[in-house]
């Protein structure tokens, strides 16, 4: 049975694989792109030429060539000017640092003259001085040029940038719709955030950094040819080593890093639709299942990122290697060339560092390069769109405008095919007239193409044949943006934009005489339209009236306030043309009555077009169009259309609701034929709320106090990391111990290069002598080069496999813990689905910053300061004082110049986080953004958030420039201080070259190769906080905590439910009362309806008999028994949820519906599910039947089909209880019907609540509630509430579909 499903996850992931592995590498960027473009020209093959040619031209996109060059394509002439001058200044400062090594050749052979031939101590002293003068200047020469190329780099390359990212935007928007169809919102989104930081980065520092390494590099050759062109060309074969070794090994650690991302991003997807379904996930009990799915993907991830560890410890092992070798090799033949008298000591040395100094720099290239080419390859994504001719260009100036607009639409035989979908033909031979002042509504069954044809009047794509005329113009020959301003659209899901409710409402009038008009005008307009919407009654709620903020795409707002507000917004401008698709969908019966008559009122004197599942919202249309697989199946009035009982009465019969009877049977007509109206309620409007006594729940509330923050010191932190990697100790003791002998390896070379500097200081007759010396301390570099080389690779791989157990444990472990968390956890602001998601895949990666790579270099280096702290004083202590002391700003220096770096990419990501949130948000809501037309709008305030941003970055850029040119230059000062100090020693005959030498490398050396511990600065930042996180997380304990063993587990379950005077509030929001006493009863077997309007506690109801949430106070009993007493995992076995929007995973359908089950099943379990569920015939009529995919969030299947696999999933369990939160409300009346047909099947024989909107579907209940304020006002069956004519007749009647 789970093989089944394992080998489900897994091809998912191999398809994941495949489909990402084309991009993977950007030297395939063009092999992939002409690959896609095959694949554009075969999903159109099908068609007829000319039809192929008009989708694809609303697709494709022609790829763009782009070189390192084209990045500054919008460089101007001051651009230019200043990055030459940055240039220069990066090829001199990369310059300088092989200079320095002639300076140090020649202090060295000072020292050796003066020690082997004698000398007076005068012309000693000055030569030193002399040098340590050079020293200096090099030191203010570096920290200047420096300074001032990282600036300009910098500064130019978030100006450029900023121009690349305006012109992305201003392109992206004027687009068609068509193409955002193929493109997805996520892709636009990762453009605007990633690749626009990846085009920035490509131009920014990382060009000064490779400039300075070339000319490092080149520079040092020079230097080294010109000091000894022989001993150069022998020592070349290193650099030649250490160049081939890092390419060859860097790209290893690619291919690595690319597979074991892969194998994440399939987890994180698992983890992201956990997340967002965690109802499901807690009301199933399956979190321990899909807990072991998601390992399975960070096994793979562990695999890949071990590896890369190894390749990267076998890569600086080898170099280590590689530079002890040199020394050997420099050290034996530079003795053979001094024997021959054809070479000084002071040019071996300056030969000897000059290499070693241009191979580094050479290889230190490498990450550098790397962000240039991911910027070039993002450069190639983005240009293509810039450079892309929309088909339908809302920001052209071509087409006509028309005097006035009367407001005739007219479809002549038109046939449409969406660009995405060529292989299903929407529209076929479609006509329909559309009469100025008409109100005409589209009703029939989904996919039958009622939305495209108001796509096709906005414009939003092109037809394949036929016209579509507005005033019997044809509207491709009309202005884009003028045509879309005469038309306003409501959608089903409306979209708000994250400000205030008043700037919602007045993007309406973009485009209008209004547009630019007085404040004050403006608002009484918005004041108007949000009345005339029936939006006031809650705006005056609202804690700041119409200033009130409605969150990232309205998110703080429910549905039906998001649907008034977005009706307000289409009839401020008071358009010709009112397009309304779904507006009411979302609302409950009252709120929709209030709306509808809002809607009513609003198509009076224009053309309105209305798409509706519900039909009571139609029946008063003056024409209503039934539509069936893209033809119009009949037209007429809603009377007209039943008369002749075709496909129209057969909708209305589903949705229809019994009328009250007699005793005998007969229908009771209402004796007072009074008008029922809809009563506004007057308490939502009276807010000034009379002082009384605190209800109870306001008392609970305020007890309930906020746990105190808790801070996790750094300790505790290491502490929680040391615990969790408690199985790999002994791996790790192993891995320090390595760790501890790279650790001295400076100390060693520092007596061994002080040994062979000594060695040379003869006169020619002891040449044998020193011939033999240099041979013993050459064969010890050599023995050196080895030791380092195996204890490199040891430390790495040990510690690299410690890292990567520790990051699959921790995100394990965390997202266990997610799971284990109530539902109040992510309701929280901070706990979005997107931030457990990054929290996963981002803390546990961060956290490796306090272990492997990280900790083996933290502790060389702390063994190298130590050890050479000690050796040096043990040698020459005051020498070593002074040298110590300018440690902490060697150390310093190490640390500023990385953590600058690191710091240079954080704030440029940071700085544009605001503005790519708002671009988002405008690309992903492109359609409200395109008929609003807002695009300039948006493109004027993207702007203005932008160049703020450039003018604030450069203060911020201007002081780290200096500070990391400062970096640069200090280490030049420090040599010069050294030397210069350590001569007077020596002269005094103190101290001998050997403890100079010995002093020296040991210290300053030691300190500037201790200092690049700090690279790993900004990652152990990041780790300290990211550890603190998680330990949050683990030391955290839900309310409701599906892991307690505690509480009592329920024999037999009978299914009688009952809430005693239970009063609620969500924990996220204290201030507002939900549920405030609410009573009733449910027994065994009844099948209960729960009704009224909006936010009056129902779905709030199924949350706490699911124990999702604690009631403040009463109780809530299962059988007589408070269910807070029961194990929790115990009683939820008992229970199954259907909930409104079906939540399937990425998997087969028989892995989804297994999902419900509690205990073993077989196949057979499974089929009688489905055939309780109206399902089994439709799967096993699929080609792959049960193994059939249901894709990501059940993508691949209609709604109807997903509902009906939920509800398949719900009776696997056997429940005793079955709650059905909306069921039914997302569907069209075809699926509805056979939806409801599954649910009366699977509601007998059990308890069953159920949630309904639509009330013809509840009609048969054994007892209904009706709910008011979080009470219940009333209850009973249909015939006895319609008899009471209350509350619940009211919303019969808004609902009612007989004849008008």
């Amino acid at each position: 049975m789970t093989s089944s499903n394992e080998k489900d996850l897994v091809e998912d992931g191999e398809k994941f694989h495949e489909a990402t592995s084309v991009d993977s590498t950007p030297s395939k960027e063009g092999q992939a792109s002409s690959e896609a473009a095959n694949k554009i020209i075969d999903i159109y093959e099908h068609l007829p030429p000319d039809e192929a040619a008009i989708l694809r031209a609303q697709v494709e996109v022609a790829p763009v060539k782009v070189s390192f060059f084209k990045l500054y394509r919008y460089a101007n002439k001051f651009d230019v000017a200043v990055l030459a001058v940055g240039y220069i200044c990066s090829v001199i400062g990369g310059a300088l640092m092989p200079l320095m090594t002639i300076v140090f050749g020649q202090l060295t052979q000072t020292f050796t003259d003066y020690f082997a031939f004698g000398g007076t101590e005068q012309e000693f002293q000055h030569q030193i001085n002399k040098y340590a003068l050079y020293f200096v200047y090099l030191g203010i020469a570096e920290t200047a040029f420096i300074s001032v190329e990282t600036f300009i780099h910098i500064d130019r390359g978030e100006v450029i940038s900023s121009r690349i990212r305006k012109h992305y935007l201003a392109a992206t928007l004027r687009q068609n719709i068509g193409y955002f169809d193929k493109l997805g919102s996520g892709e636009i989104t990762s453009r605007i955030t990633a690749d626009t930081n990846l085009v920035q980065e490509g131009m920014s520092e990382k060009v000064g950094l490779i400039l300075t390494g070339i000319s490092t590099f080149v520079a040092a050759f020079v230097v080294g040819f010109i000091k000894s062109w022989k001993l150069t060309f022998i020592l070349c074969a290193v650099v030649v080593a250490i160049v081939l070794t890092m390419v060859v090994l860097s790209s290893f650690m690619v291919k690595a890093s690319t597979k074991s991302l892969e194998g994440y991003s399939v987890g994180g997807t698992i983890a992201e639709e956990v997340f967002s379904s965690v109802r499901n996930v807690q009301a199933f009990g399956v979190q321990e299942r899909l807990a072991n799915e998601y390992d399975k993907y960070l096994e793979i991830t562990e695999k890949f990122g071990y590896r890369q560890g190894l390749f990267l410890g076998i890569m600086i092992g080898a170099l280590w290697f590689y530079i002890y070798c040199n020394y050997a090799l420099g050290f034996w033949q530079g003795s053979r060339f001094i024997a021959l008298n054809s070479i000084r000591v002071g040019d071996i040395i300056s030969v000897l560092m000059s290499l070693l100094i241009g191979a580094f720099s050479l290889g230190q290239m490498a990450p550098n390069a790397r962000n240039i080419t991911s910027g070039v390859t993002a450069a190639a994504k983005i240009y293509a769109t810039i450079d892309r001719e929309s088909v339908i260009d809302s920001s052209s100036d071509r087409g006509e405008k028309l005097e006035n607009v009367r407001g005739d639409i007219e479809l002549q035989d038109v046939k449409f095919i969406y660009p995405s979908r060529p292989d299903v033909t929407v529209l076929e031979h479609m006509n329909l007239k559309i009469k100025a002042g008409q109100t005409v509504a589209l009703v029939g069954a989904s996919g039958s193409g009622k939305s495209t044809i108001v796509g096709l009047i906005e414009r939003f794509y092109e037809p394949i044949s036929g016209l579509v005329t507005l005033d019997g113009h044809d509207v491709t020959k009309l202005h884009t943006k003028w045509l879309r301003q005469q038309i306003s659209l409501v959608s089903q899901e409306p979209t708000l934009f994250g400000c205030s409710v008043y700037e919602n409402v007045a993007h309406g009038l973009i485009g209008t005489q209004f547009e630019d008009a007085a404040e004050e005008e403006k608002r009484k307009l918005v004041l108007s339209a949000c009345e005339q919407a029936n939006a006031m009654s809650f705006i005056d709620t609202l804690p700041e009236g119409l200033e009130t903020n409605v969150g990232e795409r309205g998110f703080l707002m429910s549905g039906g306030q998001k649907q008034r507000i977005a009706i307000a917004r289409a009839i401020v401008s008071n358009p010709k043309i009112l397009l309304l698709d779904e507006a009411t969908s979302a609302l409950d019966t009252k709120s929709e009555g209030i709306v509808q008559d809002a809607l009513d009122k609003a198509s009076k004197s224009r053309t309105t077009v209305v798409i509706a599942h519900r039909l009571s919202t139609v029946k008063d249309a003056d024409l209503i169009v039934v539509m069936a697989k893209g033809k119009i199946v009949e037209q007429g009035t809603h009377n007209d259309l039943l008369d002749k009982k075709g496909m129209y009465y057969e909708l209305v019969e589903a949705q229809k609701i019994h009328k009250l009877e007699d005793g005998n049977g007969g229908i009771v007509e209402s004796t007072e034929e009074k008008e029922l109206e809809v009563r506004e309620d007057t308490n939502i409007l009276d807010i000034t709320r009379v002082r009384t006594q605190q209800s109870i729940s306001s008392i609970e509330a305020a007890h309930r106090k906020e746990p105190p923050a808790v801070h996790y010191s750094l300790l505790s932190s290491v502490k929680m990391i040391f615990i969790l990697n408690k199985p790999e100790h002994k791996l790790m003791a192993f891995g320090a111990f390595f760790a501890m002998i790279n650790g001295f390896a400076y100390p060693v070379q520092g007596v061994l290069f002080a040994k062979c500097v000594t060695a040379y200081e003869v006169t020619p007759e002891f040449f044998s002598h020193m011939r033999s010396q240099i041979n013993l301390y050459s064969g010890l570099f050599f023995m050196l080069a080895f030791v380092q080389c195996i204890a490199f690779i040891s430390c790495m791989a040990l510690l690299a496999f410690v890292a990567q157990r520790l990051v699959h444990r921790i995100r394990l472990q965390s997202f266990r813990q997610m799971l284990r968390q109530d539902i109040s956890y992510f309701d929280r602001d901070e706990n979005t689905t997107g931030s457990l998601t990054s929290t996963l895949s981002k803390d546990a990666q961060s956290v490796e910053g306090l272990s492997g790579a990280t900790l083996g270099q933290i502790l060389n280096s702390v063994v190298t300061i130590v050890s050479g702290t000690i050796v040096s004083i043990a040698v020459a202590w005051k020498l070593a004082l002074v040298c110590t002391s300018c440690m902490p700003v060697l150390v310093g220096c190490g640390f500023l110049r990385f953590w600058l770096l690191a710091k240079f990419q954080e704030n440029a990501k940071k700085a544009y986080e605001h503005s790519a949130t708002f671009a988002c948000e405008a690309t992903s809501s492109i359609r409200t953004v395109a008929s609003l037309t807002r695009e300039d709008d948006v493109l004027h305030k993207y702007s203005d958030a932008i160049d703020s941003q450039v003018q604030k970055s450069r203060i911020a850029s201007s002081r780290s420039s200096v500070l990391y040119g400062l970096s640069q230059g200090l280490s030049f000062f420090i040599m010069a201080l050294g030397f210069w100090y350590g001569s007077t020693l020596l002269k005094t005959g103190e101290y001998n070259t050997t403890q100079f030498f010995i002093t020296f490398i040991s210290v300053i050396f030691g300190s500037q190769s201790a200092g690049t511990v700090f690279s790993f600065a900004p990652d152990m930042g990041k780790a300290k906080q990211a550890a603190a996180n998680i330990q949050k997380l683990f030391d955290s304990i839900p309310a409701v905590d599906t892991w307690s063993e505690d509480g009592i587990i329920p024999d037999t379950v009978q299914g009688s439910i009952e809430f005693k005077d239970v009063h609620f509030r969500y924990p996220t929001r204290l201030e507002v009362p939900v549920l405030r006493g609410l009573n009733f009863s449910v027994h065994k077997g009844q099948y209960v309806a729960l009704v009224g309007s909006s936010g009056c506690g129902k779905s709030t109801t199924i949350g706490l008999i699911e124990s999702f949430y604690l009631p403040l106070s009463g109780e809530i009993l299962l059988d007589g028994q408070n269910i807070n007493e029961l194990n929790v995992n115990a009683y939820r076995n008992n229970i199954a949820l259907v909930q409104q929007e079906p939540v399937l995973y990425a998997g087969s359908i028989r892995y989804n519906i297994a999902l419900g089950a509690i205990n073993d099943i077989t196949d057979e379990d499974i089929y009688a599910a489905s055939k309780k569920a109206n399902i089994h015939d439709f799967i096993v009529s699929l080609p792959e039947g049960y193994d059939t995919l249901c894709g990501s969030k059940g993508a691949l299947l209609s709604g109807g089909q997903k509902q009906r696999i939920a509800i398949a999933r719900a009776l696997i369990r056997e429940p005793k209880i079955l709650l059905l939160d909306e069921a039914t409300s997302a569907l069209d009346s075809e699926s509805e019907k056979i939806v409801q047909e599954a649910l009366d099947k699977a509601a007998r024989g059990r308890t069953t609540i159920a949630v309904a909107h639509r009330l013809s579907t509840i009609q048969n209940a054994d007892i209904i509630y009706v709910f008011e304020n979080g009470k219940v006002l009333e209850s009973g069956t249909h015939q006895e509430l319609l008899a009471h004519r209350s509350k619940y007749y009211e919303l019969v009647q808004l609902q009612a579909l007989e004849k008008n």
